[in-house]
């Protein structure tokens, strides 16, 4: 069986929610990152055979198949295909193991798997009148949780968002409004030494960002924008919870919109 290598990963910066990632697409953030990967390992595009990427959203300019279109956006030819997969939080890591089985089973050779997210600009969404004089059309939010929920799903499991449900297993777990404050100070700890020390430079490119203006000039990021390395646990502390009685704050939940892209590549 043919084994397969991850040959190389780039990724933009993580943006904060309508932080300085905001104004740029989904399709576009991705494209970048494969753009930059086929660049500085200097592959020919015509040998990548596939892309594919995770995607939790697709509610509006993610929507349809982002993988072909920002694999296009990125300068890849029409030959190349193009797959957009959907594991909610785990589809960036399905799409890579989606194409590690791929490689080894011997049905391409050279692919580029990743994800991306805009929570940023994710749209409203209005459903369609059930009949031609209804008047009860309901809008969403589409940032979070279900669009147009199913109430046979609803009556079953409930449809709480990613907090409620972090707030339901701490109930359940015995986590408490400490410990999970305590986690995470200790992930920006971690986080602030590992920048320290250089650990992301490999994988971590610049992106240009518009100007808030048509006469406000460019700007670079090059930088992760949720770190907070002078976050306390006092700090913590006197964030009020998302939930009556929960333990989620915004201390210790985050939204991000990022691209990454990650080659591979496999050898007998």
């Amino acid at each position: 069986m043919t084994e397969a290598y991850i040959y190389d990963g780039i990724r933009t910066p993580f943006g904060r929610y309508a932080g300085s990632l905001a104004r740029i697409r989904p399709d576009d953030l991705l494209a970048m990152a494969i753009h930059q990967l086929v660049q500085r390992n200097n592959i020919s595009p015509n040998l990548i055979e596939d892309v594919i990427a995770g995607c939790t959203n697709q509610a509006g300019e993610d929507s349809r198949n982002i993988a072909r279109n920002a694999a296009l956006i990125s300068g890849l030819p029409v030959s190349t295909g193009g797959i957009t997969l959907n594991r909610l939080c785990g589809s960036g890591l399905s799409a890579v193991l989606d194409a590690t089985r791929t490689v080894r089973s011997g049905e391409a050779k050279v692919l580029i798997a990743g994800g991306v997210e805009s929570m940023s600009r994710s749209p409203w969404v209005i459903d369609k009148a059930d009949d031609s004089f209804s008047r009860k059309q309901k809008m969403y939010d589409s940032t979070l949780g279900w669009r147009f929920p199913n109430k046979k799903l609803t009556d079953q499991y409930g449809e709480d968002s990613n907090s409620e449900t972090a707030d339901n297993m701490a109930a359940e777990l015995g986590i408490s409004r400490e410990d999970s404050d305590a986690f995470a100070h200790w992930s920006q700890q971690k986080y602030h030494n590992a920048f320290k020390n250089g650990f992301f430079n490999d994988e971590l490119m610049q992106v240009e960002v518009p100007g808030a203006s048509h006469k406000a000039p460019s700007v670079m990021i090059d930088k992760d924008e949720h770190p907070r390395p002078e976050t306390t646990l006092e700090k913590l502390a006197t964030l009020k919870p998302i939930s009556e009685g929960g333990v989620v704050t915004a201390g210790n939940a985050s939204g991000i919109n990022d691209g990454a892209a990650a080659l591979l590549i496999g050898s007998e």
